[in-house]
């Protein structure tokens, strides 16, 4: 009786691995493109680019929109305060996205009637909905670059200078574009930071005439610097100036 039961323990355990095996080795999902027996078509080749492009998204959204120059100027807004994690990383960054689509509205909605829904009725191409939309971003991205920074990446390229910023390469606009917007970031950053420096300084030279050396002048200086932000209504003042800056 006893070698029986071993018996049916040792088939059951030898019938679990044959199992195992047979699972390990035939997956059970598998994805193809077509029936796999022929090349990648026309549709496959679709899907590729469209991963492409949603994989590049948010290098497109930082480099070629006004999202770089507003998260710049509100981490400056927030290290001139000294306030640490205060507004979070995800406050700066949701407003500076909603503040984004604000002022590329424009863009987007001529970018909407020129090239995405002219392909979504199958009237243009891919490629000529490509092009189509290019032209809103190219005049966008055009109007606030630095004829210096354009030319440090025209005269890298060996290109010549060209008639209209339409006929910039969009591999040449864009990096032009991005430390432009760096260098008027840091610009206005400077600004901000200016009054509360004066703040920490005054703060300083107090406590040290009072003798209060041990004292760290930043914890006192903190309370008045957000009561001076505040009183003058530092947020609005900050977002109205980014806003004018693009109008201008």
């Amino acid at each position: 009786m006893r070698k029986k039961i071993i018996y049916s323990l040792l088939m059951f355990q030898t019938l679990l691995i044959g199992f195992q095996a047979s699972a390990y080795a035939e997956p059970i999902v598998g994805v193809t493109l077509g029936d796999g027996s022929e090349p990648i078509g026309a549709s496959g080749l679709s899907l590729l680019l469209l991963i492409t492009v949603l994989s590049l998204a948010p290098a497109i959204l930082v480099l070629m929109t006004s999202f770089t120059r507003i998260v710049i100027v509100l981490g400056f807004v927030r290290t001139s305060l000294g306030t640490q994690q205060m507004p979070p990383n995800q406050v700066l960054i949701g407003l500076a996205l909603f503040m984004t689509m604000f002022v590329m509205a424009p863009t987007f909605s001529q970018v909407n009637e020129t090239a995405l829904k002219p392909f979504l009725a199958g009237e243009i191409s891919q490629t000529d909905a490509l092009q189509k939309a290019s032209v809103p971003m190219k005049e966008f991205m055009y109007k606030h670059t630095r004829e210096k920074d354009l030319l440090l990446f025209l005269n890298y390229t060996k290109t010549e200078k060209p008639a209209t910023y339409q006929d910039i390469p969009i591999t040449v606009l864009v990096p032009a574009y991005a430390i432009s917007e760096l260098k008027t970031a840091f610009q206005m950053g400077f600004m901000i930071f200016i009054p509360f420096l004066i703040i920490d300084m005054v703060v300083a030279s107090t406590l040290m005439a009072m003798g209060m050396m041990m004292l760290p002048p930043v914890m006192i200086s903190l309370p008045f610097k957000i009561l001076l932000f505040v009183l003058v209504d530092g947020w609005y003042l900050v977002i109205k100036s980014l806003l004018t800056s693009f109008n201008t």
